[in-house]
């Protein structure tokens, strides 16, 4: 084969574009191009290619065999298929940001037959050609999305397959379980030894409690890759909205002695210990017959229940008379009266902040919630983290359960080929088509 030339089978019939990097000023922006038709795009805007995989500094013309119309200088990466991002021909240009130079260069690739890229269509082209599974793909647009460490850690972590080794471990171990009772079901009258079936039925309740460990730690990855949500609590007057600015660092929210100044949720994201975190400023929790208010109380109960963690404020002299479950119990305003070191058998934590005392420490607790939201009680293990995955362990684990309680070796045999099906969906082996939108069109254009 001719170096450079493409060794891939099937190729997407039409050839497709986007700008991979962010609109906006910038030294430098690439565009990526990908398809049947990338060689003879590619030829046509430079000439000569470049050797694969090797930037090379080119003119990008609007027809390089006339030299018509000179578009930019650019860095251009030749990646002849099936090694590239997508399995299939293409290449970046690597252009001067200016909006012009990319306007032109656009309508010079569409020219010469490509088409604007559709939201996770390189991606998808990815997933089609075998470069990554379903789970891979998922973990690229988080990766895309990731604002912290934590986040990027997991994303790298999925898209660098732990979650699709572990799904397909499972699959194997499966696999070897189905085979032995396949063998149950077609040689009945044979004589078996014992052990094969005791052994098939070990492994079922091994994977079950492998699956149902995998379950619960689920609420801990899907809390690092939404971020960990604090709401914050109490009566008017308390020093939520103060609280919330300074965990801002910023006048998030308007601060008044006037009773029912917040009537609406106020949400700032930040970062504790690594972790996306959201916190929620809520109205005072009172009985009112505004009915504005009224509906104030009514949010703030439903992102109470709706959170991670609660903090629930009130003022020195004022305690509560009922305590949140999940809550950090803070009381404000120590610098006017005394704050008891516990309330209905729950600590305390006494700031003032007025005067700044005690917000270090409450901080150092906060951190301390968030890594005990976030964190592994299986190290090393790779973490859930989507409900689209518990579901689809759940069905695979729903399936073994059913498997275990069949006296019929043809129904266990059915119940074991549902549940190796439910973990196909995860990682796209099988049944996948209805799930192709829904996962690639969260992707940016470009990805």
């Amino acid at each position: 084969m001719q170096e450079g030339k493409s060794a891939v089978a099937y190729q997407g019939e039409e050839t497709i574009f986007a700008l991979s990097t962010g609109l906006g000023r910038a030294a430098i922006a690439v565009m990526r191009v990908s398809g049947a038709g990338s060689e003879a795009l590619l030829h046509r805007l430079i000439g000569p290619l470049p050797g694969p995989r090797r930037a090379a500094l080119r003119r990008v013309w609007q027809d390089a065999a006339t030299q018509e119309n000179l578009l930019d200088e650019a860095l251009v990466l030749w990646f002849p298929g099936p090694h590239s991002y997508t399995g299939e021909d293409g290449f970046e240009l690597h252009l001067h940001a200016g909006p012009a130079v990319i306007k032109a260069v656009a309508e010079a690739l569409v020219e010469g037959g490509a088409r604007p890229a559709e939201a996770g269509e390189f991606t998808r082209r990815a997933f089609m050609n075998g470069r990554m599974d379903l789970v891979e793909a998922e973990g690229i647009a988080d990766l895309v999305e990731a604002e912290t460490e934590s986040q990027r850690k997991l994303a790298l972590a999925q898209t660098d397959g732990a979650l699709s080794r572990l799904y397909q471990d499972w699959a194997e171990r499966l696999k070897r379980v189905l085979a032995h009772q396949e063998a149950l079901i077609d040689f009945p009258d044979e004589d078996l030894p014992p052990e094969v079936e005791q052994q098939l039925l070990e492994d079922i309740h091994s994977l079950i409690a492998a699956m149902q460990a995998h379950i619960q730690e689920g609420d801990r990855g899907e809390r690092i890759r939404r971020g960990v949500v604090f709401a914050i609590t109490g009566p008017p007057n308390a020093g939520k909205s103060s609280l919330l600015n300074w965990l801002a660092d910023r006048d998030a929210a308007i601060v008044s002695p006037i009773a029912g100044t917040t009537r609406d949720a106020i949400e700032v994201t930040g970062s504790l210990a690594g972790v996306r975190v959201t916190f929620v400023d809520t109205a005072g929790l009172r009985e009112t017959e505004d009915a504005i208010e009224a509906e104030g109380v009514k949010r703030a109960l439903f992102h109470v229940k709706q959170a991670d963690c609660v903090l629930q404020m009130f003022a020195a002299g004022d305690l509560p008379q009922t305590v949140f479950p999940a809550s950090v119990l803070i009381g404000n305003k120590l610098d006017i009266g005394p704050v008891p070191e516990g309330v209905l058998g729950h600590p305390v934590m006494a700031i003032s902040l007025e005067t700044g005392q005690g917000l270090e420490q409450l901080k150092a607790v906060l951190e301390q919630k968030v890594e005990a939201l976030t964190a592994s009680a299986s190290s090393g293990a790779p973490l859930l983290t989507r409900a689209r995955h518990k579901a689809g362990v759940k069905e695979a684990c729903a399936c073994l359960e059913a498997a275990l309680q069949q006296d019929w070796p043809e129904m266990r045999g059915e119940e074991l080929r549902l549940a190796m099906r439910a973990l196909g969906r995860l990682t796209g082996h099988v049944g996948v088509e209805d799930l192709l939108d829904a996962v690639f069109g969260q992707f940016c254009i470009g990805k």
